[in-house]
């Protein structure tokens, strides 16, 4: 009997480590890997349409002055003829000198049709704006703070095009190589490019995988593309979210019953991440929007039952409650030592753990340097970083405690972009630990004050 409860307690403690990282990560990353060997052995070949079909192309600005001349440029710059494209603009009551920056650049592109728009604050207004005026069979929607790669227009126009049954898109977004190595410090760069290879492997490895099991649970706001006929059927832009590309994507999914894609071949560069309060807030806000548009779409369908038959519960189920017992397992690495398991159990597993991880990790590192066949100086430069990828876990811990921390500072709290950056919450916590000290302290003061009265 001590030997066959010797063994279930192995299989128990075993299985609670390595079936989520298996889950999550390890047959993920085998799929992404597979569906490249896939798309290698039985390529689908796009042909060019015999007219390249007008277009519209949605920019929201918001105080974007520093990034929008570049966001033009590269649409000018772009192999999509200019005159096959319109251009809004679409002003959110911004402060600074951007309608300044698109005058100019009226005078640069003289043959790119821009048009400027003033909307009511809020990036789902601005886009809900530019929807009802625009007039292209397709709809591309990008940020102002990212660069098209120069064939990534056509790309998505050329699938489109090709794929009738394709009604909704979104695209690979990258950040830009050259200015994360104008960053100063060996920190600062190792931060980005963990951003870098963060990014890659999501939209080249993760996303090729979700798109071809049907799980792509959001499209991109940075850059994301509909048949114009399907997006004005759906309910638009929700402005009651601060995650308007998932809640449509949902719709999309729920509503219209429509097969979310990836154009992998389209590429959106955007500017890494300015430093630990802009990923601490970015974060917070992606987690904090998923989980209202998922309360939006899924209260009555979030049954743990459903995640095999629900790709949105699964998806859930995976980013937002298996994630936690990552964070659980390592606090929990000293109660496993009061339980009498000896270090070196704790340490083997751990590593387990770890090399799984790094596996899986890799995985995702082979199949993005093959999607990223056609692009040879992004993925040269991909590839030289391959001493990212054991890096890569210790990333995503941090994100995932910061994830857990948007969950928290949701919680009876109106949605909103403006989101506390982790030095306004610690200098927060440094006033209130030194107002809990002082308590005692003004405690003791006072019974001395009384013990010694004269």
């Amino acid at each position: 009997m001590t030997i066959i409860n010797h063994f279930f307690n192995s299989i128990l403690f075993w299985a609670a480590w390595i079936i989520i990282p298996l889950i999550m990560e390890v047959i993920p990353s085998l799929g992404s890997f597979l569906i490249l060997v896939k798309k290698r052995l039985f390529p689908r070949k796009y042909e060019d349409p015999v007219f390249w079909p007008e277009i519209t192309i949605i920019i929201p600005v918001y105080n974007s002055q520093d990034s929008l001349g570049g966001c033009i440029k590269s649409i000018n710059d772009s192999d999509y003829p200019n005159e096959k494209m319109r251009i809004f603009l679409v002003n959110n009551q911004g402060e600074d000198d951007s309608f300044h920056v698109y005058a100019r650049c009226q005078e640069l592109y003289p043959d790119l049709l821009m048009q400027w728009l003033n909307a009511r604050q809020g990036k789902s207004r601005a886009l809900n704006l530019a929807l009802f005026n625009a007039d292209g069979k397709y709809i591309i929607h990008v940020d102002s703070d990212g660069q098209f790669e120069v064939n990534a227009i056509k790309n998505v126009v050329r699938k489109f095009e090709n794929c009738q049954n394709v009604d909704c898109m979104t695209g690979a977004i990258l950040t830009m190589p050259e200015m994360i190595e104008g960053y100063k410090g060996v920190f600062a760069r190792v931060l980005r490019n963990m951003e870098f290879m963060e990014y890659a492997q999501a939209f080249l490895a993760g996303r090729n995988f979700a798109s071809e099991t049907n799980s792509i649970y959001t499209l991109s706001g940075a850059f994301s593309a509909f048949r114009k006929s399907a997006v004005l059927k759906s309910q638009l832009y929700n402005t009651d979210t601060i995650c308007e590309d998932t809640n449509i994507t949902f719709q999309m999914r729920y509503l219209q019953r429509i097969k979310v894609h990836i154009c992998e071949n389209a590429i959106f560069m955007v500017d890494p991440i300015e430093g630990i309060n802009k990923l601490y807030t970015q974060r917070q806000r992606w987690q904090r929007g998923s989980l209202e548009v998922s309360h939006q779409f899924l209260e009555r369908d979030l049954k743990v039952r459903r995640m095999f038959g629900n790709v949105m519960v699964r998806t859930l189920m995976y980013d937002h409650t298996f994630a936690f017992p990552r964070l659980i397992w390592y606090l929990a690495l000293i109660c496993l030592m009061c339980m009498n398991y000896s270090a070196k159990i704790i340490l083997f597993s751990t590593g387990l753990i770890f090399a799984l991880y790094i596996i899986s990790g890799f995985l995702y590192y082979f199949a993005t340097v093959g999607f990223l066949k056609e692009f040879a100086e992004l993925k040269k430069y991909y590839q030289k970083h391959w001493y990212i990828v054991p890096l890569l876990p210790f990333f995503n811990f941090v994100v995932f405690f910061i994830r857990f921390a948007g969950v928290i500072n949701s919680i009876n709290t109106d949605s909103a972009w403006k989101t506390r950056t982790l030095s306004d919450e610690r200098e927060d916590f440094v006033k209130e630990l030194k107002r809990q000290v002082k308590k005692p302290v003004e405690l003791l003061r006072r019974i001395r004050k009384a013990v010694n009265y004269e």
